[in-house]
C-alpha cells in the first residue's frame, strides 16, 4: 500500500531527495518537522517542532547542532566480490555479487546483496529520467549482443559495474533518491515484508537483520526511513515470544522519531511499546504520558495497530 509520505515507500516525508547541484556542500536534510536555519542563518522556529516552541534561542541552536551531529554523512565503499553464471529453464544471466561496507571504521555489519545486470539497467533508466544531467559522465557498461558470458566480459563487467556504483555515490542527489535506495535495499525489504505477512517470521527476521544496517546506513539524513523495517523486526519478535529483543528494536524506532508527533507510527508504535514494557514489567507509565501529550497536541485516529500498519508495507 503506498504511503501517505511518498507513494509506495515508507519514511520521509516527500521524495527522499530533490537534486541539488553537485557542488553544493554536504548538509542535513530538514524534513518539515524539524527545525532548520532561515535565510537569515537563524533558526526558523515556525517551522520546527510544536513540543519545543517554548525552548531558547540557545536550546534551540543546540537542538540544530546536535541534529547536524547526528547527520554526519556515512560513508560507504562499494565492492562487486563476484560473479556467477545462473541458469534456468527459459533464461541465463550473470548474478554479481555487492560487498557494500561503511568506511572510515571498522564495520562489522557489511551489507551483501546480489543483483542482475538487469536490475542495474532498471536503476540507470531511473535514474536517467530524474538525472539525466546530474549522471551524464557517468558511464554504464553497456550490454553486448555476444559474449556476454565469456570469463573476460564478466570480469571487466564486473569492475565496470562496482566503478559506476561509486561514481554514483559520489553524487549527493543521486545517493539519496528513491531509486538508488531501492535498488540497493527494497528487493530484501520486499521478501522481508512477504514473509512477515505470510506468519514466517523467523525468515522474515532473518531478511531483516540483513537489510535494515544497510539501509539506516543510506537513509542516515532520514532517520525515519527506516522505522517500518525496525517496526517489523519489533513484531517478528513479539510473534516469536521474544518481547525483551522486541522492545530494543521498538526504542530504536522511537530514537528515529523523535520530534516526529505527526508520523504515522508514532502513535501505533507507542501503544505496542506500552504493553511490552508492561509485559516485561518497565516503565510504561512515562510511554502513555508521552502517547496521551502527543494525542492532547495533534488528535489522531488510535484505531488501526502497529502491526495491520506495517504489513501494509513493500506490497508492490
Amino acid at each position: 500500500m503506498a504511503s501517505p509520505e511518498h507513494p509506495g515507500s515508507p519514511g520521509c516525508t516527500g521524495p527522499i531527495t530533490q537534486c541539488t547541484a553537485r557542488t553544493q556542500q554536504e548538509a542535513p536534510a530538514t524534513g518539515p518537522n524539524l527545525l532548520r536555519p532561515g535565510p537569515d542563518g537563524h533558526l526558523d522556529t515556525h517551522s520546527g517542532l510544536s513540543s519545543n516552541s517554548s525552548m531558547t534561542t540557545r536550546e534551540l541552536q543546540q537542538y540544530w547542532q546536535n541534529e547536524k551531529c547526528r547527520w554526519k554523512h556515512v560513508k560507504l565503499l562499494f565492492e562487486i566480490a563476484s560473479a556467477r553464471i545462473e541458469e534456468r529453464k527459459v533464461s541465463k544471466f550473470v548474478v554479481y555479487q555487492i560487498i557494500v561496507i561503511q568506511t572510515g571504521s571498522f564495520d562489522n555489519n557489511k551489507a551483501v546483496l546480489e543483483r542482475r545486470y538487469s536490475d542495474f539497467a532498471k536503476l540507470q533508466k531511473a535514474l536517467l529520467k530524474t538525472f539525466r544531467e546530474e549522471i551524464e559522465d557517468v558511464e554504464f557498461p553497456r550490454k553486448h549482443l555476444t559474449g556476454n558470458f565469456a570469463e573476460e566480459m564478466i570480469c571487466e563487467r564486473r569492475r565496470a559495474l562496482q566503478e559506476y556504483l561509486g561514481l554514483l555515490y559520489a553524487i549527493r542527489c543521486v545517493r539519496r533518491s528513491r531509486e538508488f535506495l531501492d535498488f540497493l535495499t527494497r528487493p530484501e525489504l520486499r521478501e522481508a515484508f512477504g514473509c512477515l505477512r505470510a506468519g514466517q517470521y523467523p525468515r522474515a527476521l532473518e531478511l531483516l537483520l540483513r537489510v535494515l544496517p544497510l539501509q539506516e546506513k543510506l537513509t542516515a539524513h532520514c532517520p525515519a526511513a527506516a522505522v517500518p523495517a525496525l517496526c517489523a523486526v519489533l513484531l517478528c519478535h513479539r510473534d516469536l515470544d521474544r518481547p525483551a529483543e522486541a522492545f530494543a528494536a521498538g526504542e530504536r524506532a522511537l530514537q528515529r522519531l523523535q520530534a516526529r508527533e505527526g508520523h504515522r507510527y508514532y502513535a501505533p508504535l507507542l501503544d505496542a511499546m506500552i504493553r511490552l514494557a508492561y509485559a516485561l514489567g518497565k516503565d510504561f507509565v512515562s510511554l502513555q504520558e508521552r502517547l496521551e501529550e502527543s494525542q492532547l497536541r495533534r488528535p489522531t485516529p488510535r484505531g488501526i495497530t502497529l502491526k495491520e500498519l506495517t504489513v501494509r508495507e513493500y506490497l508492490h
